[in-house]
């Protein structure tokens, strides 16, 4: 499988902290990455260097035939940036959506504004997705009148209308209750089998286990392991990842 994002000696500061230390990890087409591990490790940090949210000190970012080099962005890396965030969409744990918009509206603005889709195209495709995630009777809802759920399952229908290469969730349930959470949850899942190639920063290890391809443990700015769910939650080689495990009451 060719690579959809990569990077090589990953390294990010601030001030005299290293948030990042050296991070190598590659994704596949149609691979499910989770990232898992202790707060402060640097997980979400590495996900908004992905899609230069936030530049980087030293090392490589590379998403499809793009790259991302160190360094303040200036007008040229803003247009290589503007390239890779058409590739490569992003899922907070807040929802972002716009208040003043439908939940149509906020799906399609997006394929109009950025990809210059005639206004019908881009309104039958968000009618789609939000079909898809189990909104097709919310089409003309304000945000404000959404549980929190249902406005991220809004953030994951945007992200899917630009048909990125790649989608990064970060922590997206953590806002969540248990209902909402699993929701939310679901719709990963079915995007997994879907064969959507995506990376997810999250705290929930049952989908850790089901839906991922490969997982990977941060800590301290580093990655201490990496592997199959059943041996990373089974029979990890680290002793952080079985504290880290432990400490969460297992999977």
């Amino acid at each position: 499988m060719p690579a959809t994002i990569e990077t090589i000696d990953l390294c990010k500061r601030h001030g005299k902290l290293e948030v990042l230390r050296g991070i190598s990890l590659t994704v596949a087409e149609g691979e499910v990455a989770v990232i898992v591990g202790p707060s402060g490790g640097g997980k979400s940090t590495f996900l908004r260097c992905l899609n230069g949210l936030e530049p980087f000190h030293a090392g490589e970012v590379r998403v499809g035939e793009h790259r991302l080099a160190p360094g303040e962005q200036n007008r040229q890396t803003l247009a290589r940036l503007q390239l890779v965030r058409r590739e490569v969409g992003m899922v907070f744990q807040q929802f972002n959506l716009f208040p003043h918009l439908s939940t149509l509206e906020n799906v399609a603005e997006a394929p109009r504004r950025v990809l210059k889709l005639p206004r019908d195209e881009a309104i039958a495709r968000a009618k789609t997705l939000l079909d898809r995630v189990g909104l097709a009777d919310k089409l003309h809802e304000r945000p404000e009148r959404l549980s929190g759920g249902q406005q991220q399952r809004v953030a994951i229908a945007r992200a899917l209308a630009m048909q990125p290469r790649a989608i990064l969730f970060d922590e997206p349930t953590s806002a969540l209750d248990p209902r909402m959470t699993a929701e939310v949850l679901a719709v990963l899942a079915d995007l997994a089998k879907s064969g959507q190639t995506m990376i997810v920063v999250t705290h929930a290890m049952n989908f850790a286990r089901r839906a991922a391809h490969q997982v990977h443990v941060f800590e301290e700015g580093r990655i201490l392991e990496s592997g199959p769910p059943q041996q990373i939650f089974e029979s990890p080689r680290e002793k952080g990842t079985a504290e880290f495990l432990r400490e969460l009451g297992g999977p």
